[in-house]
């Protein structure tokens, strides 16, 4: 049985940071890639980070550029999504998700996720 356990999301002031780990079981990361989406009240989930740790490729949605930074550390099967800067607008519930490293829809694409954690709440105060 595949699980994704996130922890991390919290409370915090505009500029300050987070790290989100994703806890993986059941699966490993040379056969599946992990994205983080969030979504905020009255919005649609939109992918926010993406690693495939079998070559190394890794993705942002260009809001978050620069200030988040995603890694992942396959002897803990863990992915940690450093989160720098923080603003108002990164308030969201956080999912963890993951996907074949070989599917070949673009990795915002929500509908090519097979699993997905239960969400992490990230508060960002002004």
């Amino acid at each position: 049985e595949v699980q994704l356990v996130e922890s991390g999301g919290g409370l915090v002031q505009a500029g300050g940071s987070l790290r989100l780990s994703c806890t993986a079981s059941g699966l490993t990361f040379d056969d599946y890639a992990i994205g983080w989406f969030r979504q905020a009240p009255g919005k649609e989930r939109e992918g926010v980070s993406f690693i495939d740790s079998s070559d190394g490729t890794t993705h942002y949605v260009d809001p978050v550029k620069g200030r988040f930074t995603i890694s992942s550390d396959k002897a803990k099967n863990t992915v940690y999504l450093q989160m720098n800067a923080l603003k108002p607008e990164d308030t969201a519930v956080y999912y963890c998700t993951a996907r074949s490293v070989y599917a070949d829809k673009a990795w915002t694409n929500a509908w090519s996720y097979d699993y997905w954690g239960q969400g992490t709440q990230v508060t960002v105060s002004s």
